[in-house]
């Protein structure tokens, strides 16, 4: 199985099909597998890159606080992007993975050439808010020490998803979803690659963050999938890839 060593870390990736590049993040507590329907969807015409964030899926990293960050996380997206000798790809992020697309589109605009934003929201503009967050993030890291990550539940997503160890899950939880600044939230106005915000319809939480990301982002497409929650892409695959496939078409 293929890794990129990054200092102490070892991330896992795979790599299928011909063509336009797609790199694909998924959320928290989810990994590669939560992608397989869309590898199996495009690979024909798409080369199709996924990952698993650091405390996720096969990917390994040290047992140490300071190996997770948000500015971390983007820097391994463009040391895989720059393993393959890809300039630039359509960058596709479920969930966290979408606010980390976001960031890294904020950091390293001459990598995107489109953006998928997929179930999550832009993050927040106020200590206050960010902190309230945070909060949440901390009782989220704690529960999956006490009792694993298993007690978190948790969309369709990640039962196709794998773990390596709920210690790894909680200091990705402190590292990276947590908030630490308003660089994504900010951006919005001046992205400027196209962009597919799409959600399912009964994933509450992330609905009025979907919409404010698509009026704020210029051209911006929404879709609202029926019938589908949090894991719009593994509840409605066949709806799912049928906005990615008119979506790429125009962005490729």
């Amino acid at each position: 199985m293929p890794h990129l060593k990054r200092g102490d870390a070892k991330l896992y990736y795979e790599d299928d099909g011909n063509g336009p590049a797609i790199l694909l993040t998924h959320g928290f507590v989810a990994s590669t597998g939560m992608w397989d329907g869309q590898v199996e969807a495009f690979k024909d015409r798409y080369r199709l890159i996924r990952w698993d964030m650091r405390g996720h899926g096969r990917t390994e990293c040290p047992d140490d606080q300071a190996a997770y960050g948000q500015d971390i996380t983007v820097a391994d997206m463009v040391a895989i992007l720059d393993h393959l000798e890809i300039d630039k790809a359509i960058i596709v992020g479920h969930s966290l993975g979408g606010f980390m697309s976001l960031r890294l589109n904020v950091m390293h605009p001459e990598r995107v050439s489109a953006l998928v934003l997929q179930g999550c929201g832009p993050g927040y503009r106020s200590d206050d808010s960010r902190a309230k967050w945070n909060e949440r993030v901390d009782g989220r890291a704690k529960t999956i020490l006490e009792d694993g990550y298993k007690a978190l539940g948790g969309a369709a997503e990640v039962p196709v998803s794998i773990q390596r160890s709920s210690q790894e899950l909680a200091m990705a939880a402190r590292g990276i979803l947590a908030q630490v600044d308003a660089k994504v939230i900010d951006s919005l106005p001046h992205i400027d690659v196209p962009t597919l915000v799409i959600i399912g319809a009964g994933d509450s939480y992330y609905l009025q963050g979907s919409d404010y990301m698509a009026s704020r982002i210029p051209g911006a497409e929404h879709v609202v999938v029926p019938d589908a929650g949090h894991g719009v892409n593994v509840d409605q695959p066949e709806i799912v890839n049928k906005a990615y496939e008119a979506f790429f078409a125009k962005a490729a």
